[in-house]
């Protein structure tokens, strides 16, 4: 080759590999301080978008998991009030079986008003239970309840399904059978008394049975008539009523049900303890007869209109992505126990005590379902935090695989372009002595 001063193309070509050199150890090197393949873009554009969006998806299944947790330390909360409400019904239960029976005195049945009232209150004050200053059983965060036929909300519906099939208000009484067709023995000149609670009044009412006396007609009285009905679908006697979505509900087995429905809907016009009791004409009490007239449950429960104001706990990484539950009202008027001017429920008579045996048992079945349904939730929080802990993990390691640095290869790849590195600029210092050669030639 020709010796040459004005272009040194040994070491122009020596230093564009330097330059490489250096570039690929420097990218190296911030690959092994980072941990990371993918740095920037200029790395790599499609796999920094994959593993951004990764990162997104880890970080918010993160953030669903407090979300979940935080959400289940709120239903705790909510059942341990729920739990104390139960406890003080069934302290209430064995109270009013207590003034119900005529071992007490009216005197004693004061004082056991008393006890019932305090309980009442405490059952308030369990409503009142608050999760960061949320109020949770006070009706605030119910579910949608819609207006309903006169705007008042939903009405109470009371069904008893031990009945024989074809059983309706018109069936005599004479002629009632249970469920398997037997015969309720019902005879004329029987006494059939019906009691119930409304507005904390204590509704009673007896009749002799005649011989031409119908179902239906035991109801015929005032006010009992002004304050409930039976309903009738002749269509399909299977149909309660309609819910608080609207939605119409059967029995759930589908077969033939009897059904009293409050004439007044929300908690205003709600009927508690349904009790029907048959005694023959000396005075003893038809047992069988009773068991099965006395099995009214409630089906639908008596609540006032409310906009949808369920608590949301966002549980997932999309929009709407969440579990909803909604809470009812648990305080004592919407359980039946209270009016809304302070009246408690009444035990001062023999006859009152009885009929609140029922009215404490419907109280008590509307906790619990909603005990059930908090319950319910929890456990599901908990099988969705385990979800999103798998979750997280597994995206966590599909962008490792995208992102992370494999250490070794990249420290093999680091050492190699840090003596290629020091090659180059050992070249570059010869190729530019080469070049000085040539003032050997101009002396």
């Amino acid at each position: 080759m020709a010796l040459v001063v004005k272009n040194n193309m040994q070491a122009k070509n020596t230093l564009n590999q330097l330059n490489r050199n250096e570039k690929a150890m420097s990218k190296g090197l911030k690959k092994l301080a980072s941990g990371m393949k993918i740095n920037s873009a200029a790395d790599d554009a499609s796999g920094l978008s994959i593993a951004e969006r990764m990162d997104v998806r880890l970080r918010s299944l993160e953030q669903d998991n407090a979300n979940v947790q935080n959400g289940g330390s709120m239903l705790k909360v909510a059942e341990g009030a729920m739990s104390s409400t139960v406890d003080i019904l069934k302290t209430m239960k064995e109270k009013v079986i207590n003034a119900a029976n005529d071992t007490n005195s009216d005197a004693d049945r004061a004082i056991i008003q008393k006890e019932i009232d305090q309980a009442i209150d405490q059952i308030d004050d369990n409503a009142n239970a608050t999760y960061n200053g949320k109020l949770m059983l006070d009706g605030s965060c119910n579910d949608l309840v819609k207006p309903g036929e006169d705007g008042k909300g939903t009405y109470t519906h009371l069904t008893n399904q031990s009945f024989v099939e074809g059983t309706t208000d018109r069936t005599r009484l004479t002629n009632l059978k249970s469920g398997v067709g037997e015969s309720l023995g019902i005879l004329v000149g029987d006494t059939i008394t019906v009691s119930y609670v409304k507005d904390g009044e204590t509704q009673i009412k007896s009749f002799e049975v005649t011989k031409n006396m119908r179902f239906g007609d035991v109801f015929d009285w005032t006010p009992c008539s002004e304050d409930m009905t039976i309903q009738d679908f002749p269509d399909d006697r299977s149909k309660i009523g309609v819910d608080q979505f609207g939605n119409d509900v059967f029995t759930a087995d589908r077969k033939e049900a009897i059904t009293f429905r409050a004439k007044n809907g929300g908690v205003d016009g709600q009927i508690s303890g349904l009790t029907i009791c048959v005694s023959d004409n000396k005075g003893n009490l038809r047992k069988s007869a009773n068991a099965v007239l006395d099995n009214f449950n409630e089906t639908i429960r008596a609540q006032n209109p409310s906009p949808d104001n369920a608590l949301v706990f966002q549980s997932g990484t999309k929009a709407n992505d969440a579990i909803k539950v909604g809470f009812s009202d648990m305080r004592s008027v919407a359980l039946g126990l209270k009016t809304p001017d302070g009246k408690t429920l009444n035990i001062s008579t023999q006859a009152n005590a009885n009929a609140a045996i029922n009215v404490v048992d419907t109280a008590l079945q509307k906790v619990l379902d909603l005990q059930t349904k908090i319950g319910s939730v929890e456990s599901r929080l908990d099988y969705t935090s385990s979800n999103i802990v798998v979750s997280a993990e597994n995206t966590q390691s599909s962008m490792s695989v995208v992102r992370d640095a494999d250490m070794a290869k990249e420290m093999t790849a680091y050492t190699k372009d840090n003596v290629l590195l020091q090659a180059s600029q050992s070249m570059l210092a010869q190729a530019n002595q080469n070049s000085s050669s040539v003032l050997s030639l101009l002396q």
